[in-house]
């Protein structure tokens, strides 16, 4: 068989040259097309369920929001483990698929199992899927360089104009904030005045919220002219949450700010984000979506910052806290450049060890078409260019001059016998 192959390849070979030609340059299309990164992507193929239900002790979270929904998802195919972490108004669950299962797929079938395991939750308590992306995906981190604003704005900023920009940027599965102050009203009711009124704490909840929304009306015609009645009742400062009625005592309006003290505030935190010891910063973390090319993507949100950057208030610039793409020119830098000096080393040796220009070219050719094919593998089996894969590809042009000074010996060694010997001619 291999003497029939090596016949076939010595009678046609402009094809064979041909081919070799056709996988070098599909190989060096690959290589452009490859992801890079610094660090292979270990992680498992899992999706994220989070369930959140302020106020909650974990042991209820447990009881009526993990365990159901761990429960339902069991029967979804292709599972290898479920996992569950409850803690304070919060639930994790995380599926794990086996490894050779599509990630879009299987959140697919999370929705699906999820739809039908929300009427086993309580009333107004929604799970909800996390980002499609992996443990690795963290791979820019920024903060916000705004000394004269205070951590409420910047952290409004950061929700409302930075975070949903940059979360356009092809790659990213989700932008998540961090640090600051998240601005609400709050209500400091007095309860001997409650009871003086007579007033229960959720009649001042059902007020509120009632209180705080836009209605609507229909159309109204008149003199050939239509007008569209609706109410506009969103609250715009604290005066029109401190106005709102609760209740009458004695024919009187009882209003909101009767009963207790309205103020700006920030929402419960359960620790602070500080820069090297600077004080407190607001930023985002970047994370990227499943199986794209983290080099690509963190020059496309610097890019987009950029964009950003001009609609921001004056005095307000963005900083890097993290950025892996130096990690990573720097990784495949260093990787690039052992890679070239094994090539350049492991030629030198091949033409004095053979000394003879043709048998080591005919290896050392060898040498960019296997590489080249390599990433074309790579490619196919979804494996990034990183330390781990390119160190594996340096250690195997070894190999491949071993086998190719094997062959040519081999070959030399049985023509020498041909041509010594009278009677085989």
């Amino acid at each position: 068989m291999v003497r029939k192959l090596i016949e076939l390849a010595l009678r046609n070979r402009f094809i064979v040259l041909l081919f070799a030609g056709g996988l070098f340059v599909w190989g060096i299309f690959s290589i452009r097309q490859n992801p890079i990164d610094a660090i292979p992507d270990l992680s498992e193929n899992q999706v994220i369920v989070f369930t959140e239900w302020m106020g909650r002790s974990p042991q209820v979270i447990e009881d009526q929001v993990t365990y159901p929904l761990v429960s339902n998802l069991q029967g979804i195919p292709k599972i290898k483990n479920i996992r569950g972490t409850s803690m304070f108004g919060m639930s994790f669950v995380y599926v794990i698929f086996e490894d050779n299962v599509d990630i879009y797929w299987a959140r697919t079938r999370v929705l699906e199992r999820l739809n039908f395991a929300q009427r086993l939750l309580p009333q107004g308590v929604t799970p909800s899927l996390g980002p499609d992306g992996t443990g690795v995906g963290h791979i820019f981190w920024y903060t916000l360089d705004a000394k004269n604003m205070d951590l409420g704005e910047q952290r409004a900023l950061q929700d409302w104009y930075v975070k949903f920009a940059l979360q356009t940027v092809p790659g990213v599965a989700e932008v998540a904030s961090f640090g600051g102050l998240e601005k609400q009203y709050q209500l400091v009711i007095d309860p001997v005045k409650l009871q003086f009124y007579n007033i229960s704490l959720m009649q001042v909840m059902v007020k509120v919220k009632a209180n705080n929304n836009d209605v609507g009306g229909r159309k109204f015609e008149m003199s050939d002219m239509a007008y569209i009645i609706r109410g506009l009742g969103y609250i715009k400062n604290k005066e029109d949450l401190e106005s709102i009625a609760i209740t009458n005592y004695n024919g009187i309006p009882v209003r909101v700010k009767d009963i207790a003290t309205v103020q700006m505030g920030g929402d419960l935190r359960l620790g602070i984000f500080d820069e090297n010891g600077e004080g407190e910063v607001v930023g985002g973390i970047v994370v990227m979506r499943y199986g794209e090319n983290a080099d690509k993507v963190i020059n496309a949100v610097k890019l987009k910052m950029g964009d950003v950057q001009k609609g921001l208030p004056q005095g307000v610039s963005f900083k890097v806290a993290y950025d892996r793409s130096s990690l990573i020119e720097a990784s495949i830098d260093n990787i690039k450049g052992k890679l070239i000096e094994e090539i350049a080393v492991v030629c030198f040796i091949v033409i004095i060890f053979l000394f003879h220009w043709r048998s080591a070219l005919s290896i050392i050719i060898q040498i960019p078409i296997t590489i080249a094919i390599s990433f074309i593998l790579l490619n196919a089996f979804g494996v990034s260019s990183n330390i781990m894969s390119l160190t594996g590809i340096a250690l195997a042009i070894g190999v491949i001059v071993d086998n190719g000074i094997i062959m040519s010996e081999n070959s030399y060694r049985n023509l020498s016998e041909w041509q010594n010997n009278p009677v085989k001619k």
